[in-house]
């Protein structure tokens, strides 16, 4: 399990990278290097264009109600 921290850092950098990604084969790359801390779920949110803060606002909203 990771930290806030690290999923924070992980989301924000996933985040540029997927912007930046010119291929298929780029998305591929950082697909798998963020999957195990970030997830198939949040990672398809961010590449259709959802921003890293409004996922981390949700990500906090959840946690205060559990």
């Amino acid at each position: 399990m990771t930290t806030n921290a690290e999923h924070e850092s992980a989301l924000q950098e996933a985040e540029r990278e997927l912007t930046s990604a010119a291929s298929a084969q780029d998305v591929r790359r950082i697909w798998g290097k963020h999957l195990n801390t970030l997830g198939h779920r949040t990672l398809g949110r961010l590449l259709l264009g959802r921003s890293a803060d409004k996922l981390l606002a949700r990500r906090a909203e959840r946690s205060e109600r559990d």
